[in-house]
């Protein structure tokens, strides 16, 4: 098995399976294959048999159904393609190393990675709305590709040593590390800040991997620009519908992220 990551801004990864190799990823991943790639949609895979595995998998964030990709006869091509800016990269897992990974962030791994129930949070959920916030634990053996926004700001923490992260950028780290949630502090500055309720405290050693584009800031950033559109019989605008469903679908996301 043989992979490349090929651009910048919106990479793609293609990985080139041998006779007999498979790769597993979230069910619609795909981007583009050689033909003689073969798909078969699953619920027992990357660790997890039965229904009851495949559910756990998919409240861990994750989805309920894995796509499985092989080829019996030659070499072939499967593709992915990154879903908004930023970086794919690829992390080998060994035997005792686990990672909680945004619930977003895995992309595809190799036979012998485990996808597991890692952190759950409902931050707001009472009030906003939302699923909350979800980690995946990634563990096992093999290798793994994962998918965050933006650049990656990888932070090495000594003992002791805490860094505080707003939930949105947190793309990855040491499942051993302490991890809680945490606020910003001050009434006004929950209130007039801007800058969210809660922080993901993490507390060292271990590693951290920061994701420095999240879908609510660059859909704010976008927003000014969406169209007015043309005005309906009843004098609604469809440009203003279509934001008011982009700002509905962001207000349900913003705790999730």
């Amino acid at each position: 098995m043989r992979a490349s990551i090929t651009g910048s801004t919106m990479p793609v990864l293609e990985i080139q399976l041998a006779p007999g190799e498979r790769l597993l990823a979230e069910t619609g991943e795909l981007s583009w294959k050689s033909g003689n790639i073969q798909l078969r949609t699953i619920t027992s895979a990357a660790g997890s048999t039965g229904i009851f595995g495949a559910i756990g998998r998919a409240l861990s964030g994750g989805g309920f159904f894995m796509t499985e990709y092989s080829t019996d006869f030659q070499m072939g091509v499967v593709a992915f393609c990154a879903k908004i800016p930023g970086h794919i990269f690829e992390h080998q897992i060994a035997p005792g190393m686990e990672y909680l990974v945004h619930k977003h962030g895995f992309l595809c791994c190799t036979d012998g990675v485990t996808l597991g129930t890692g952190f759950t949070q409902s931050l707001g959920v009472g009030l906003f709305g939302g699923n909350g916030f979800v980690m995946q634990k990634v563990s096992g053996q093999g290798t793994a590709w994962f998918e965050l926004g933006g650049e990656i700001v990888p932070v090495t923490l000594a003992p002791g040593q805490v860094i505080d992260v707003h939930p949105g950028h947190l793309g990855m780290f040491d499942a051993n590390m302490r991890h809680e949630i945490t606020t910003i502090p001050g009434i006004r500055n929950k209130i007039f800040g801007g800058d969210g309720i809660f922080l993901i405290r993490l507390t060292g050693p271990g590693n951290v991997w920061l994701q420095t584009l999240t879908l609510p800031n660059l859909a704010h950033v976008l927003g000014p620009y969406l169209p007015g559109g043309e005005k309906q019989s009843d004098g609604t605008s469809l440009g203003g519908l279509a934001a008011a469903g982009v700002a509905g679908s962001l207000v349900s996301r913003l705790f999730e992220e």
